[in-house]
């Protein structure tokens, strides 16, 4: 391979193994900041130890994600210079943002919130954890709005004299279509990923210790990670579907790659399974539901829908559009043989993003059911559902992200720049490949320090009550000392 397939291989392990951990970063930080709300009001020794638990296991995941992350913005400039010249302007700008107002917001308050137990006045302390949870979806605005710019750049400008795009209305990229829609379905499925840990790790507990005193405890908490999942699947699937009709509006070679339609075509149904031609130029139709690809796209069961060929051509004409009115230098930058990404793999991550989220789903209301009526589960069904539970909708999210970015291809900046235009030229294959080898290593250990925390402190469930101390009671020339 050559360092530019070697360059998207490394971008695409490093940012997949890194978003595994940002939306169970979001979404449990908004049930701990519940649980630590419930011990405020209520002062109920449960939800103080539930907070302490699920704590723990927050901030095992946050400092993994902390370290993952911070690889991603280093690619830009090691692998990725050109595209960086090209646009770092405005690209640069949200992230910018984000690491050093959001990011700094999350990781203040999340200390005070860590060391400050028995210190702060309790509604004081009570508000740091819920400012951690404004931080990580603030952080997740800044970098959906930059990516939103690669599937849809506004907002900015050519300059001549320097051969690149500078920004132009920061409003605009910050409220750009694609960006308003993405949005609320990307933490929507974090808050479903975030309740299906504290379900799945509660379940586990719950039938561990389901003839002990701390069964009530884990029963509730599973029942609320339940319904913050099952009701979050729901606003996922109302958010998806104002995404595909966005989507489709901007993209409509990605819409036509997710179901294999070819041509355009009235009535567009949607198949459950397709088989493609060998030389990959058309697909057949197995199973189908007649007009719900339309429906998806337009909302409408009989419009058309653009197929691939029809929108190679309309991409085609938009690399004509960016030569015409920016010249030859930038418009060679949107020049490609294909314009057409992977069908096959779009056309299955689409499909397994949503079948696993469905699983997710029935997951939720499965055990709902079994928790009802203060139920104890202990059918074998339920012991693989807490294992699954925190895993499916971490594995769907991150399909739909692979879908996202696969069928943008093979553009960079949508219309505007190719993916093999954005390379740095000066980078070798070895030297790309060496790189890649690290960091995939680095994440390897990473991964079992994660997995081996993580499970250790799930094992030992949440620690004994103790009453916290006032801070009246508290010794000033005490040093900090870690809360847990």
């Amino acid at each position: 391979m050559d360092a530019l397939d070697l360059a998207r291989w490394q971008f695409a392990i490093t940012t997949v193994y890194h978003f595994l951990f940002v939306p169970i970063t979001i979404g449990m930080s908004l049930i701990v900041a519940c649980f630590h709300t419930m011990w405020v009001r209520t002062h109920k020794p449960e939800w103080l130890r539930l907070t302490k638990f699920f704590g723990k296991l927050f901030m095992i995941n946050f400092a993994l994600g902390l370290v993952t992350g911070i690889v991603q913005e280093f690619q830009f400039g090691m692998n990725w210079s050109d595209y960086s010249r090209f646009v770092g302007d405005i690209f640069g700008a949200p992230l910018a943002f984000e690491a050093l107002l959001t990011f700094f917001l999350e990781s203040t308050f999340l200390g005070i919130w860590t060391f400050g137990w028995g210190r702060l006045p309790e509604k004081i302390h009570a508000a740091t954890i819920w400012l951690v949870h404004i931080g990580t979806v603030m952080s997740a605005w800044f970098i959906l709005s930059a990516n939103s710019f690669m599937q849809h750049p506004v907002g900015f400008k050519f300059n001549p004299e320097t051969g690149r795009a500078e920004m132009a209305d920061f409003l605009a990229v910050m409220t750009n279509k694609v960006q308003l829609v993405t949005f609320p379905h990307v933490i929507t499925a974090a808050y479903m990923t975030g309740g299906a840990v504290v379900m799945g790790v509660a379940l586990w507990l719950l039938m561990k210790n389901r003839d002990s005193d701390d069964a009530t405890m884990y029963r509730k908490a599973t029942r609320i990670g339940a319904w913050v999942s099952l009701i979050a699947a729901f606003a996922v699937i109302i958010t998806g579907d104002l995404q595909g009709k966005v989507m489709t509006e901007v993209q409509p070679m990605k819409m036509a790659a997710a179901e294999a339609l070819y041509d355009s075509e009235s009535s567009a149904p949607f198949s459950v399974l397709s088989v493609g031609s060998l030389d990959g130029s058309q697909a057949n139709r197995i199973i189908e539901v007649p007009g719900l690809l339309s429906f998806l796209a337009h909302g409408d069961f009989t419009t058309e829908v653009m197929g691939i060929n029809q929108a190679r051509e309309a991409e085609k004409a938009l690399a004509d559009k960016v030569t015409a009115q920016y010249g030859p230098e930038v418009g060679k930058l949107a020049y490609d043989k294909t314009y057409t990404p992977n069908v096959p793999l779009s056309y299955w991550t689409f499909r397994l993003m949503m079948g696993v989220g469905f699983v997710s789903m029935i997951l939720s209301a499965m055990v709902l059911w079994g928790t009802r009526k203060g139920g104890t589960p202990s059918k074998w069904v339920y012991r693989h559902a807490a294992v699954w539970a925190p895993l499916l909708p971490v594995i769907a999210i991150s399909i739909g992200w692979i879908f996202t970015e696969i069928g943008r291809q093979p553009w960079i900046v949508y219309g505007l720049m190719t993916t093999a235009t954005g390379v740095s030229p000066a980078v070798s294959a070895g030297e790309v490949l060496f790189s890649m080898i690290v960091y995939t290593l680095v994440y390897a250990v990473l991964a079992v320090i994660e997995v081996k925390l993580f499970l250790t402190y799930v094992r030992k469930g949440a620690d004994p009550f103790q009453e916290p101390v006032k801070p009246e009671d508290v010794d000033e020339d005490a040093p900090f000392q870690f809360a847990y």
